[in-house]
């Protein structure tokens, strides 16, 4: 499988971006861009994926959906979290049962 850098390389490439230009279109919390050198690190993988805030821009300019991102950064999107927060063992249990059901069916 392939890393989350791998998969936003790939994918800014593919649009034929450069790090410089993806990056001055990612913005922080705090509303400035992200350095084209952290979206190196990314890329490379020497550092964790991003906040869901930036994974989100990500996705949009990426042209890549959210809940495959979220997957490649080895993380749930925040709706799925609420609902399995709190949840007990077997809540979480039938849940991830249901979900490889589900991918069975599609193979």
């Amino acid at each position: 499988m392939e890393t989350f850098g791998d998969v936003i390389a790939a994918a800014r490439k593919k649009l034929g971006l450069s790090q410089k230009d993806l990056a001055a279109k990612i913005r922080k919390e705090d509303g400035g861009v992200i350095s084209p050198q952290y979206l190196n690190d990314i890329e490379h993988n020497r550092r964790n994926p991003p906040s869901e805030f930036i994974i989100e821009q990500l996705a949009k300019v990426l042209k890549l959906s959210m809940d495959y991102l979220l997957f490649a950064a080895g993380t749930l999107p925040e709706d799925v979290r609420k609902h399995l927060f709190g949840a007990g063992p077997d809540q979480v249990t039938n849940a991830v049962r249901l979900f490889r059901e589900a991918l069975k069916k599609k193979s």
